[in-house]
């Protein structure tokens, strides 16, 4: 009797082990795997007649209005899909992925979710993403460079398929011709000319994902090579000559900027605003061509170019992923697939509503479309794709960003 109770015990713990074992595997892992079993047609009707929650940040109209009158109504017809446009800041929609995360729910509200750089990272880290699901994109190998660094990594954290390249931009600064007559052309005249113009150029808190990029590129111009910045993995005693360079160019200027320094702009938005009411004459911000919506919505001046500086201009892709517990997947990825198309793209490539660079491969789009592409007429605030191209800086390592933050805080806003 001892015997045969010592043997059903064994085979108790022996099935509870295996039960366990299964667990490790989590309800959204067998969603994303199962889906990816389907061919791609039985994806796009599991995906039919569904709603897909898009969050992403929405500070731009341009952006909201080419998502809300274009993307919306094409998915809809094409595929009776509803995209449901969620305006969030990206943080906070990490925050609600990791509260969900801690409070093990596996049925969440958000399919689709906009991001990259540090957010990316995070994200990964915390495992609040899906998991690798591009190499099931139609529209992903036929006409995306899927070896190239810039959709291998994101702000040097590897890719590995869990997010699908949605744009690319380039960091350019904006200006009003009537009022400055030549920008300049390093951060050395950037800096005689903020003396001679007191007032009139802010940039915004490094909180912010702009404010944050123009001091990386005061870190790009204070280190021997650029590359010895984004080459490397953040290491502090390395870098710590061209961040004494960085902090001090910062001081120096902050007496002769807007409210002498007193007061950063909060946000892009903030700062475009400073700019469209003429309290400041120079304006920045990722995207080369986003000043043409501004300027046909009367928000710019039609006197509004745009110039970039020695070293460079840092540019980055930014890609659309999919939470780990998104109930409604085949939708996100129907979506998203359409959101990478040669007609999406190009759509997002028209100076109106939005303007945004693509980073599909032109040599991989068949004649008619290369030529469609090639003749967009991006507008007069632009500058010419050489110009752009030639001046291009990669991001560095996520950590840098935080660590900006950080540093900022301490060495400028305290003093």
């Amino acid at each position: 009797m001892k015997t045969i109770t010592h043997t059903m015990l064994l085979s108790c713990l022996f099935i509870l082990a295996a039960c366990n074992s299964d667990q490790t595997q989590s309800p959204s892992d067998d969603r994303l795997s199962a889906l990816l079993d389907q061919p791609w047609n039985k994806i796009t009707e599991e995906a039919e007649s569904s709603t897909v929650n898009f969050y992403m940040w929405g500070g731009d109209e341009g952006i909201n209005t080419y998502i809300d009158e274009w993307v919306t109504p094409k998915l809809k017809q094409q595929y009776n899909i509803t995209l449901k446009r969620i305006p969030l800041d990206t943080p906070e929609i990490l925050q609600k992925l990791n509260n969900e995360k801690r409070a093990d729910q596996e049925e969440g509200s958000v399919d689709i979710v906009w991001i990259n750089g540090e957010n990316f990272k995070k994200a990964k880290e915390n495992g609040l993403l899906a998991g690798s699901f591009t190499e099931k994109l139609p529209n992903f190998n036929p006409y995306y460079d899927t070896d190239s660094d810039a959709l291998q990594t994101d702000f040097g954290t590897s890719v590995e398929g869990m997010e699908a390249p949605w744009g690319k931009v380039q960091f350019v600064f904006h200006y009003n011709q009537t009022k400055v007559d030549s920008p300049p052309e390093s951060f050395k005249e950037l800096k005689a000319w903020i003396h001679e113009h007191p007032g009139r150029f802010t940039y915004p808190n490094p909180q912010s994902f702009t404010g944050n990029a123009f001091v990386r590129h005061l870190l790009y111009k204070h280190a021997s090579e650029p590359a010895d910045i984004y080459n490397q993995p953040l290491d502090k005693e390395q870098i710590a000559p061209a961040a004494e360079g960085t902090w001090n160019y910062l001081s120096d200027i902050k007496p002769d900027l807007w409210r002498e320094g007193n007061h950063y702009p909060n946000s892009l938005t903030e700062l475009d605003r400073l700019y469209s009411e003429g309290e400041v004459w120079i304006t920045m911000g990722y995207n080369e061509a986003r000043a043409e919506s501004l300027i046909e919505d009367g928000v710019f001046p039609d006197s509004t170019r745009s110039f970039v500086m020695k070293p460079g201009s840092i540019g980055n892709t930014h890609f659309l992923s999919i939470p780990y517990n998104s109930t409604n997947m085949a939708g996100a990825m129907t979506a998203i697939n359409f959101m990478l198309s040669p007609e999406a793209q190009l759509e997002k490539l028209q100076p109106s509503p939005w303007g945004e660079n693509t980073p599909i491969q032109l040599d991989q789009l068949d004649p008619e479309q290369r030529e469609a592409f090639k003749n967009v007429k991006r507008g007069e605030s632009v500058l010419p794709q050489e110009k752009l191209e030639t001046s291009f800086l990669p991001e560095s390592d996520a950590a840098y960003v935080d660590w900006i933050k950080e540093q900022w805080f301490n060495e400028i806003a305290q003093n």
